[in-house]
């Protein structure tokens, strides 16, 4: 039989030529070691080199301001569900423009999460839709729903200006 290092027997007694999985693992075995400068990292020397500065929102009070917009934004959009239900369809156009800010914050929310390149262009673009929504929010606010949607829409545009400008 030929050299087992390079050939492998299948169950079916055929041979293939290559590594097997117990040649893979001690290769990445002495990858990793000679990667570590030959002395496996322990989890705390690892997390001490990590670098830890981009695990936190760095715009963390505009985070915080949006994630509240969407709270109040589905629920003002779940109160314009429960009006139509009753069939009065006047919130249709605050159900719109709230739908659409929440799409807008949704992903805005995202983008600052992840501590983006794109949140300050972006930010112009969800000031914009908070400002759309809490104009329509405005006409429909003797609704607790809709004021407390148009105050939060409020906060965010007024966040952003303060966090860019």
């Amino acid at each position: 039989m030929a050299d087992s290092d390079s050939k492998s027997v299948e169950p079916a007694g055929q041979q293939t030529h290559g590594i097997n999985r117990r040649q893979l693992l001690l290769g990445m075995g002495a990858a990793a070691t000679f990667v570590s400068g030959g002395l496996p990292l322990t989890t705390a020397e690892a997390a001490a080199k990590h670098d830890h500065s981009k695990h936190k929102a760095q715009h963390e009070k505009l985070l915080n301001t949006v994630n509240n917009c969407l709270d109040k934004g589905q629920r003002c959009i779940a109160h314009c569900l429960v009006v139509f239900q009753e069939g009065d369809t006047k919130l249709a156009d605050c159900a719109a423009k709230v739908h659409e800010m929440q799409a807008v914050c949704d992903a805005y929310s995202y983008l600052l999460t992840a501590n983006s390149s794109y949140s300050k262009g972006y930010a112009s673009i969800c000031s914009q839709v908070c400002e759309d929504c809490e104009k329509e929010c405005r006409e429909h606010d003797h609704h607790v729903e809709s004021r407390d949607c148009a105050e939060a829409c409020i906060d965010v545009m007024e966040e952003i200006r303060r966090t860019f400008g």
